[in-house]
């Protein structure tokens, strides 16, 4: 093991690692707010827009976020649709990632019990009131498990980013392999690059769920 070539590199990794983090980041944020709107669009069967939600979750879980960047990246400049790399990775990441937050928000939305809702509109409490006070806090808290397990998927899949140019974690591993030949050295720095990038959310997430548990035993 190679120890003055890690200390030499780890800099670009540092660098890399910010650049995977703001894109992970807006590809999540716009992921939330996908998710939701098509678990509302689930959630109240809107006809028209039902259809529409569910072919576009099925396109999207059931095909790798590899192939979708190739798509953006090199089909959509043959329609005249010329995007950088940076954006396809964000909208790539943005239409994987949607479905996801999608099942995890609506599973969370139908697990608020009907009683509660019932009692909601007894009070005269409007439909748009009931879905905010009543519906979505309990629902925000059930998915907190799934939604931390679904960014860190995501963070997981920027792996994928460097197959249309962008510097992020695997393409500054694969770049230092071709030009050093430190195969070892550049993959354990790879690795503990992610182990890094994805430990505190691992430890939210814990604290998260305990939280949730101590909260629903507290309520029993």
């Amino acid at each position: 093991m190679d120890i003055s070539f890690i200390e030499k590199f780890a800099p670009m990794y540092a660098k890399a690692a910010l650049l995977t983090i703001w894109v992970a980041l807006a590809g999540i944020l716009l992921s939330i707010v996908v998710g939701l709107l098509c678990a509302l669009v689930k959630y109240y069967k809107i006809k028209g827009l039902q259809h529409l939600v569910g072919s576009y979750i099925e396109l999207s879980r059931n095909t790798p976020l590899l192939i979708q960047l190739f798509f953006l990246y090199f089909a959509l400049p043959n329609l005249g649709i010329k995007l950088s790399s940076l954006q396809c990775c964000v909208i790539g990441l943005t239409f994987l990632g949607g479905s996801y937050m999608e099942e995890t928000f609506r599973s969370a939305l139908e697990s608020v019990g009907k009683t509660q809702i019932e009692s909601a509109m007894s009070i005269a409490l409007t439909r748009a009131q009931t879905m905010r006070y009543v519906i979505l806090p309990q629902a925000l808290s059930v998915s907190i498990p799934g939604f931390c397990a679904n960014v860190m998927f995501l963070i997981k899949e920027t792996s994928v980013f460097s197959i249309v140019a962008v510097a992020d974690l695997m393409y500054v591993a694969k770049d230092l392999i071709g030009l050093y030949y430190k195969t070892d050295e550049a993959l354990l720095m790879l690795a503990i690059s992610y182990f890094v990038l994805l430990l505190p959310i691992t430890v939210l997430s814990y604290f998260a769920e305990r939280r949730l548990r101590y909260a629903q035993f507290a309520n029993n």
